[in-house]
């Protein structure tokens, strides 16, 4: 009886199909429009998307290893002239923030003090360096002879 009250489909079953809700395509001619694709195109397009990007951020971290390889130059200076700074003759302990003058006694030897080199009545010493002690106690040169 089921078969019976079955409904009978006009359209000749050689040219429809059974489930059509299931096709990964239109099987009616309502059915969206497929056009082919052309793979040489959208996979020259996407390589040139990937170049553009990746050119784009090889660049930036280029830039950043610029930028660190500065730095770390900087890092190396001040240690080198902190080193020569602290092979230096000084009679007091020097405090962090405030600014020091640097002083070549003779070629072995430097002294570091407090005196600026126009607050001498007449100046001992070669002035080199006007400095000032960081808080990693490094020295950083604010000033220098011309």
């Amino acid at each position: 009886m089921a078969k019976d009250k079955r409904t009978h489909n006009p359209i000749d079953p050689d040219k429809i199909a059974e489930n059509a809700n299931i096709l990964p395509y239109g099987s009616s001619l309502s059915a969206p429009a497929f056009k082919a694709v052309d793979a040489v195109k959208n996979k020259s397009l996407d390589l040139n998307a990937m170049e553009s990007q990746t050119d784009m951020q090889l660049d930036q971290i280029r830039t950043q290893i610029e930028l660190l390889a500065e730095q770390a130059r900087k890092i190396h200076e001040r240690k080198a002239l902190s080193e020569d700074i602290y092979k230096a003759q000084m009679g007091f302990k020097p405090e962090i923030n405030h600014v020091y003058y640097l002083y070549r006694k003779n070629e072995d030897q430097n002294v570091l003090s407090m005196i600026a080199p126009h607050e001498w009545r007449n100046c001992p010493h070669e002035f080199m360096y006007q400095i000032r002690l960081l808080a990693d106690h490094t020295w950083d040169i604010l000033e220098y002879r011309q």
